[in-house]
């Protein structure tokens, strides 16, 4: 299985594709951070968002994308610019036809430390020796979409060992799906 994490952000949005091999041993495919500059409008930086998520997916075939679940900011301005480019990137994805999965920072936390409280330093830290990395990845973001892409990687394995579906996808690609008769990945059954 291969995913494509997503850590949303108004000024960097980190990406980061990681797989698993035929004995589950997690593999870094790709990762890195969208730059949007702040004297770009709004409109512009999330053009730049979409077409990036876009040739991503293209070029790195993932078969879901995983991102982080809408949690409360202090700043309600900057809670709903950052609410707009999650909605892009669920567009891309949805575009695509990817199943998308959502996960509260807590459990992307808790899958890569064992602690739901980590700072970013120490998911980082894990990130970089759970997928045996030379150097932790430049960028935050990246480390964190990784951390998000490793998220799902965990709790699809472990619904698979149990014989259960994996994590529902969220209800922002249930509405964008085709009718349940035709041959569709987003279809649940």
């Amino acid at each position: 299985m291969r995913v494509l994490g997503i850590d949303c952000g108004t000024e960097w949005t980190g990406y980061g594709v990681v797989q698993t091999d035929a004995r589950s041993e997690l593999q870094a495919v790709a990762h890195g951070a969208i730059h949007l500059l702040k004297r770009d409008s709004l409109p512009h930086r999330l053009t730049i968002v979409y077409t990036r998520l876009m040739e991503l997916m293209a070029e790195h075939q993932p078969d879901v994308v995983a991102v982080e679940e809408v949690f409360h900011a202090a700043n309600t301005k900057t809670a709903l610019k950052l609410g707009q480019v999650r909605g892009v990137a669920l567009l891309a994805a949805a575009t695509c036809k990817l199943p998308i999965a959502e996960y509260a920072p807590l459990a992307v936390k808790s899958a890569v430390s064992g602690y739901g409280m980590a700072d970013k330093q120490q998911v980082q830290f894990m990130v970089t020796r759970l997928l045996h990395l030379s150097a932790p990845p430049e960028s935050m973001d990246a480390s964190d979409a990784l951390a998000i892409a490793i998220c799902h990687l965990h709790h699809a394995q472990t619904a698979l060992a149990q014989g259960v579906p994996a994590k529902p996808f969220s209800s922002a690609a249930k509405k964008l799906r085709k009718p349940s008769n035709e041959s569709d990945p987003l279809v649940v059954k």
